[in-house]
């Protein structure tokens, strides 16, 4: 296979991973990703909340878990408080009401932290691939070599630019 179309899979799969971890990240408007993933017991297994449950939002701060089987409720309310994830829990016959306090301004500043180190982690794997192409374009011809660093090199900046982007509106998001 082509070295850049490589290096560009690879690119894609990283920006698609930064986009799931930062989607996880809790900021003051409620989303259903916050809390898909928590495995609930159910039946003597563990199940992904998703897979038990309807999740909806409930303007302004609300996330509505409504389970199918209504007898799952506690077991999903002690999943969502052993998940610590600092939401308010409600629970009621019909579901669970969780509610997503306001962010602390040191808390912000610790999601952006966060934010910043997922992006630098994320950097440092792009160079690494980077590295491993550019050894592989060593063995070309010269001109061959210098037109596969640049377009490399363009690919770097591409992919840069956007994870540059992805920081920035999670950090706006974020001190909304």
């Amino acid at each position: 296979m082509d070295p850049l179309k490589e290096m560009s899979i690879k690119m894609n799969e990283i920006i698609a991973f930064i986009k799931d971890e930062f989607s996880k990240i809790r900021t003051n408007r409620p989303t259903t990703r916050l809390v898909e993933h928590i495995k609930v017991s159910y039946m003597n297994t563990e199940i992904q909340l998703i897979h038990i449950a309807t999740l909806s939002i409930s303007p302004p701060r609300d996330i509505i878990v409504s389970p199918w089987d209504k007898s799952t409720i506690p077991a999903i309310t002690k999943a969502i408080e052993e998940a610590d994830i600092g939401l308010g829990i409600l629970a009621d016959s019909s579901g669970v009401r969780l509610t997503i306090p306001e962010l602390t301004g040191e808390r912000k500043q610790d999601l952006i932290r966060l934010i910043k180190t997922i992006a630098e982690e994320n950097r440092i794997k792009m160079r690494a691939e980077r590295n491993k192409i550019v050894k592989e374009l060593e063995s070309l011809p010269e001109d061959q070599k210098f037109k596969g660093k640049n377009n490399l090199q363009k690919l770097v900046d591409d992919f840069n630019e956007q994870v540059d982007n992805l920081v920035k509106d999670k950090i706006t998001e974020i001190e909304s």
